[in-house]
């Protein structure tokens, strides 16, 4: 329980309005969730404005309101006008659960691709150096080993702070975490300490909500503008926006590349299905990971870890010893040495990098059947792109569903289609079922060929109107490796 005038101190207040000294149970931005004693934060969304909730929310015993501008309260109702109410939640949830990311080393990392596997990797080597650690990706929520279901890559500002207290609470020194240019646009991470930040690449994706590309690269370029001169900025020297994110930030920059000289340089010596040899710095790393998108990974994963102090022969023998993350080129055989491919990629670049790194270690003697979809609600322009790498890149081509959403899937094939071209169009099939065009993959394929399955990775459902029904890639594909045996 703590009063408003507590917590108002953490954020800008352009008018108070009522007693300093009510008392507050719970922040709400949910008038659903209001009771007697929460405190309602009117946020606009992009559907409903929330002010519009505010003689509900009073009439159920909210004690105070934050909105941006003045509203009709009772006396005894405490108003907070502010510039910007989305803002004003975040700074309001950080000090209602007592500043939780002061007392973590928190480190968020933000790009198009590889945000998953870099926060995921960087769970697991904290917690084999023998820390407790939190993590919040698009996957699983962690804290320690105790699983938190996932709905956002990046939670809402009070889920956030709650589950950031927790982690304090658990006795959890550092916490690992995606942020997403969502979360970024909609002040998600408004008022949190980061110890550092990092960025793996920018992409075209999500224009669905920014617009254009130049404010999407704005988005991430933001949350690079407000961290501290105590922190650190870690950026991909490989990607020519790289250096854009960090033009005005007041942390530490450094760099971590493949290509180019940076702080942090890995180069790939090796690079097969059994994993990858590495240089890091100079010295040698053998990883069960594959394929350069993965080596940008691990060039992220150790720049962090020395920027946060970690012994580096230290770092080096954990990351030998980790696993690839769920949904992230994994892989399995079947009986007859088909190999299929699970991953998450979901943008042009993702496909293009995951067809490429198999490209680079098939041996020309089998064909790569790709089975790919593209979501529905989401950015309508990378459809005919994603089709085009696909038949650019191989041998044949499956064009099916992918959380269509609120869509109709046909017309998401339609718009894929367009990126085929006339030369290619033998190759390719549009089959709307995912199950069937999965199955028609393992039919085609013969013994040594390979079979990518692009797009939903980690996820466990097809999106379909509103409705999640439970689908599992990796389930899936091992069913039907399993039927070929009899």
């Amino acid at each position: 329980m703590k009063t408003v005038s507590e917590i108002a101190k953490a954020t800008k207040v352009n008018q108070w309005i009522g007693p300093a000294d009510a008392q507050i149970s719970a922040l709400i931005s949910d008038s659903r969730k209001a009771t007697s004693g929460t405190l309602f934060v009117a946020v606009k969304g992009t559907q409903v404005d929330a002010h519009d909730f505010i003689p509900q929310v009073i009439e159920k015993g909210c004690t105070a309101v934050v909105a941006e501008r003045v509203v009709d309260v009772p006396a005894h109702v405490t108003l907070l006008v502010v510039p910007n109410t989305a803002l004003a939640l975040g700074e309001l949830a950080h000090a209602f659960y007592d500043y939780p990311s002061r007392s973590l080393h928190l480190v968020g990392v933000t790009g198009t691709n590889g945000k998953t596997t870099t926060t995921t990797l960087l769970h697991d080597l904290y917690t084999g150096l023998g820390y407790k650690v939190g993590l919040l990706s698009t996957v699983v929520n962690l804290i320690g080993k105790e699983v938190i279901p996932s709905t956002h890559t990046t939670p809402d500002q009070i889920a956030l702070n709650a589950l950031l207290a927790d982690m304090v609470a658990q006795g959890c020194s550092h916490c690992f975490m995606e942020v997403s240019s969502h979360a970024i646009a909609q002040h998600r991470i408004a008022g949190l300490v980061f110890k550092g930040g990092a960025f793996t690449n920018i992409t075209h994706d999500h224009l669905d909500y920014h617009g254009t590309f130049k404010e999407y690269i704005a988005a991430k370029k933001a949350f690079f503008d407000v961290l501290e001169k105590d922190a650190f900025a870690l950026v991909n020297a490989d990607d020519k926006n790289g250096m854009v994110m960090v033009q005005n930030t007041k942390a530490k920059v450094s760099t971590f590349a493949l290509k180019t000289h940076a702080d942090f340089k890995v180069k790939v010596l090796e690079n097969s299905f059994s994993g990858l040899l590495l240089t890091v710095n100079g010295v040698e790393l053998w990883t069960r990971l594959i394929g350069d998108f993965n080596a940008y990974n691990i060039a992220a994963v150790y720049g962090i870890s020395q920027l946060l102090g970690s012994d580096s022969t230290e770092v080096l023998t954990v990351l030998s010893k980790l696993e690839a993350v769920d949904g992230r080129f994994q892989f399995t055989k079947s009986e007859t040495d088909i190999t299929a491919i699970v991953d998450y990629a979901h943008t042009p670049d993702a496909l293009e990098n995951v067809l490429k790194t198999i490209e680079n270690i098939r041996t020309r003697n089998e064909q790569v059947i790709t089975v790919v979809g593209c979501g529905g609600d989401r950015d309508a322009m990378k459809r005919p792109e994603m089709a085009r790498i696909a038949c650019e890149l191989s041998d044949k081509v499956i064009l099916t569903s992918d959380n269509p959403r609120t869509e109709d899937p046909a017309e998401i094939l339609k718009q894929m289609e367009a990126g085929v071209g006339a030369h290619q169009s033998m190759r390719v099939l549009s089959i709307l079922d995912r199950d069937q065009a999965i199955k028609t993959a393992v039919s085609l394929a013969q013994p040594k060929d390979i079979i990518l399955i692009a797009g939903k990775g980690h996820e466990k459902y097809q999106e379909i109107n509103g409705v999640k029904y439970p689908f599992d890639d990796f389930d899936v594909v091992k069913n039907y490796f399993d039927k070929l045996k009899k």
